[in-house]
């Protein structure tokens, strides 16, 4: 391909890059700070993302952008209704350890597809990303204070990927992601220490 050929598809690559980031970066800061707004924004970034991801063959993940447009959906209304989810809560320690346990092996089998039936890059590794962000999602949606260690976790693995793939900004970004889930982990944490005792009951 001609360089006058691929120019038009890195700039518009770039620029999807550049929205998609930019409406994710502000759903996820507002989900550190527990907004409702959160939701919309990450409509609109997924969205972006899901053809970002799907150009340059991290289909897992372009998979896993239409599952979160679907979960932004849900969690907007859990969060908005009057009878929702109002309040930060903890997950048991054996919850989390079976959703691990199954994100895991999903992972494997997930992989060994892609890398089988595909051309897609990086397979495990994209589908580690896939169902750990799956595991995130829920608890985020059901506002557990558990959802930024698997966000952290999910950030730390995504990260190296993006860079590889020759997707800086979106790495960057991602890096802001990795500190801003530190601090989503500190203001939940506050928010949940200061509720009422009855509040405090684990759950999922």
């Amino acid at each position: 391909m001609e360089l006058s050929e691929l120019l038009p598809h890195l700039l518009s690559l770039a620029a999807l890059e550049y929205a998609a980031n930019g409406f994710y970066l502000l759903a996820v800061l507002l989900a550190a700070r527990n907004s409702i707004h959160t939701w919309w924004l990450g409509i609109i970034g997924c969205s972006l993302f899901s053809v970002l991801f799907f150009q340059v063959q991290l289909y897992a993940e372009s998979m896993l952008m239409l599952f979160f447009i679907a979960t932004n959906f849900i969690g907007w209304y859990q969060w908005g209704r009057p009878g929702g989810i109002k309040q930060v809560s903890s997950s048991r320690i054996g919850r989390l350890v079976l959703y691990t346990g199954i994100a895991l092996a999903v992972t494997a089998v997930h992989g060994f597809m892609l890398h089988n039936l595909t051309n897609a890059y990086a397979p495990y590794v994209d589908s580690a990303i896939l169902m750990f962000s799956l595991i995130a999602q829920f608890l985020l949606m059901n506002r557990k204070l558990e959802t930024w260690w698997f966000w952290l976790l999910v950030n730390t693995i995504a990260i190296p990927l993006y860079i590889s793939r020759e997707l800086y900004v979106t790495a960057i970004v991602y890096c802001g992601f990795w500190f801003n889930a530190w601090y989503g982990l500190y203001l939940w944490r506050r928010i949940y220490q200061l509720q009422p005792e009855p509040q405090q009951a684990g759950g999922y």
